[in-house]
């Protein structure tokens, strides 16, 4: 069988990698599009290896982003996230990932999809995006050099191995960006199977709970919660519920949800050693089923918002403080700047930023049968 050849770039970005195309090589969004999607990663696959394709077998190595021109005002690119399923061959739009948001503007430098002040050029850049899954803007700065995005600097990010140019991924007004709400329900907490919960809507939707309240202390190795099957029975099923309570259902991929403890020392996937006065909160995160061995960037997004919004269990959880949020999760410690007002009454996200790295892999064509 002959098989179809598709321009691709192969690129990390932050703590997962992806398959970034210009949306002008794709068929428009619809069955066709998912199904080369799927065929590219290597979904379905029952052994969950994404072996005949170029998926990584988890959640966090299962993604693609589509690239066309702006169709917001104030944006230089749209951006597409497609979360494909490993078992399964399905594609999520539901969501945006943030990981992957930080290759967008290095991708969009690189193809020459926006502008530079001058041939050559080596300094900071921005490329405001329009995330298509979210209506959010993103804005990317980032230093470029002789024309094309920077790679190599002194940033350390956990999870990824050496050292790289920092990316600097502002998200505006990231509240509701699923279900038009910062707070879906209109309450900071609630009953939720159960257990006491906080449903917050920023970047991506979540449901939040107690470690405790599940039999998890919060800093267990995501194979340890990974290998208690009764314990993902029940927390899919306090997402399901979630889900089904915020209008969001049918999708795998969102809402996420975290358990989250009050601050304490903890041992990285690496082996390094972080006492309790390194973070103010310590969180794990459930993505497609799984527990992410790092936590996924529009989740600890949302955890710095609602680490902010009084009466969530987060805020009950963190240290208090006015500076940043800094997660202990299982790779490390992600700092997250988050700011919160009020409007109308009601607590609004203004703005959340983070740091990250990103590389391009690869470049060429992918081919599906």
């Amino acid at each position: 069988m002959s098989q179809r050849r598709i321009r691709a770039v192969y690129m990390r970005g932050g703590t997962s990698r992806c398959l970034v195309f210009h949306a002008r090589d794709l068929p428009p969004a619809g069955p066709e599009r998912d199904r080369l999607l799927c065929a590219a990663l290597g979904s379905p696959d029952p052994y969950g290896r994404q072996l005949d394709g170029l998926g990584g077998g988890i959640s966090s190595l299962s993604k693609a982003c589509i690239i066309g021109p702006p169709s917001h005002p104030g944006a230089d690119v749209d951006y597409t996230f497609a979360q494909v399923e490993v078992g399964k061959p399905v594609v999520d739009y539901a969501g945006n990932c943030g990981n992957c948001s930080s290759s967008v503007g290095p991708f969009a430098v690189d193809e020459g999809l926006v502008t530079l002040p001058a041939q050559g050029y080596t300094g900071e850049f921005a490329v405001r995006i329009h995330n298509t899954n979210t209506k959010k803007l993103i804005v990317a700065r980032f230093p470029v050099e002789g024309g094309e995005a920077a790679v190599a600097g002194d940033f350390e990010l956990a999870g990824v191995a050496g050292r790289g140019a920092r990316i600097a991924l502002d998200f505006l007004d990231p509240g509701g960006a699923g279900t038009g709400r910062l707070l879906p329900t209109g309450q900071a907490r609630e009953t939720l199977g159960g257990v006491e919960a906080s449903l917050v809507d920023a970047t991506n939707p979540l449901v939040f709970v107690r470690a405790k309240d599940v039999g998890l202390s919060g800093t267990e190795t995501p194979q340890a919660v990974d290998a208690d099957r009764a314990l993902a029975a029940r927390l899919e099923a306090l997402r399901v519920e979630a889900g089904r309570r915020i209008g969001l259902t049918g999708s795998a991929a969102v809402p996420k949800i975290a358990v989250v403890a009050a601050p304490a020392a903890f041992t990285a996937l690496d082996g390094a050693r972080y006492a309790a006065d390194a973070v103010d909160v310590v969180a794990r995160v459930i993505s497609m089923g799984n527990c992410h061995r790092a936590f996924a960037l529009t989740a600890a997004m949302c955890l710095a918002v609602a680490a902010r919004v009084d009466g969530t269990v987060v805020a009950e959880a963190a240290r208090p403080g006015a500076g940043d949020v800094r997660l202990g999760h299982p790779s490390g410690v992600l700092p997250i700047a988050a700011r919160v007002g009020r409007r109308d009454g009601a607590p609004w996200a203004e703005s959340v930023t983070v740091y990250r790295t990103a590389r391009r892999l690869m470049e060429g064509w992918v081919r599906v049968p």
